[in-house]
C-alpha cells in the first residue's frame, strides 16, 4: 500500500466513526435541512433526469428530496453496479421493485434497455465519506463513481451531468490529496450549506 493509500484508508476509518457518532435525531434533521441546499441548484429544479442513491451505512438519506422531484415531473434514478465495475442508472419511484446487489445495496429491477448511461443524466447526487472545499470527494474506495464519470475528469466548465457531492457538514476535511483518477464535484451539498464550485459566469 502506498503512503497516499494508507493516508486515505486512515481518513476513511476516521470519517466512518465520525458519521456513526451522529444521533438518529441529528440524521433526520440533516435530511430535512439538505432539501433547501440542493434545491438552490437550478438544474436540480428544472432538468429531467436526476440520479440519487440508496443510503446505506449512515449515508445522508435522500427521501426528503424525492417528493419534490415527483411533483415537478422529473425522473428519479438509482445506480446499478454492472459486472464490469461501472454504474448505470435506472428510473425508480417509491414502491417499485428493488433487489439487493452483490454488496447488499438495493437496486431497481429493470432490463438493460430501461437503464441509462451516466452521460445521459442531468444531475447526479453522489454519496461521500469526506469532502473538501475544492470539490474533491473521498468515497468508500471502490472507485465506482470515479470510473463511471471519468469522462468529466478534465472538464474546464460544468458538463453533463452535474455532480453534487452529498454529505453531513461534519464530513468536511482538510484539503484532500487528489489522485489522478478522482473526479471533482461541481457542488457539495450538506445539511448546513451549498458549496458552489462552478466557475463564475
Amino acid at each position: 500500500m502506498t503512503s497516499a493509500n494508507a493516508r486515505r484508508a486512515s481518513l476513511r476509518n476516521s470519517l466512518r466513526a465520525r458519521r456513526a457518532a451522529l444521533s438518529p435525531a441529528a440524521r433526520v434533521a440533516a435530511a430535512q435541512a439538505l432539501v433547501a441546499q440542493v434545491e438552490r441548484i437550478p438544474e436540480f429544479i428544472v432538468d429531467t433526469r436526476i440520479a440519487g442513491y440508496w443510503a446505506i451505512a449512515g449515508e445522508l438519506p435522500l427521501a426528503a428530496l424525492m417528493s419534490g422531484v415527483s411533483v415537478r415531473g422529473q425522473i428519479w434514478h438509482l445506480p446499478i453496479v454492472d459486472d464490469d465495475g461501472l454504474l448505470r442508472f435506472a428510473p425508480w419511484r417509491t414502491g417499485a421493485e428493488l433487489a439487493a446487489n452483490r454488496f447488499g445495496i438495493p437496486e431497481p429491477v429493470c432490463t438493460l434497455e430501461q437503464s441509462c448511461a451516466p452521460a445521459d443524466l442531468d444531475v447526479v447526487l453522489v454519496p461521500l465519506l469526506g469532502f473538501d472545499r475544492a470539490g474533491w470527494r473521498l468515497g468508500f474506495g471502490g472507485g465506482y463513481y470515479d470510473r463511471s464519470f471519468a469522462f468529466l475528469r478534465d472538464r474546464s466548465a460544468p458538463g453533463k451531468p452535474l455532480l453534487v457531492g452529498i454529505g453531513y457538514a461534519v464530513q468536511e476535511v482538510d484539503p484532500i490529496e487528489a489522485q489522478p483518477w478522482d473526479v471533482r464535484m461541481d457542488y457539495i451539498a450538506t445539511d448546513r450549506e451549498l458549496i458552489d464550485l462552478t466557475p463564475p459566469v
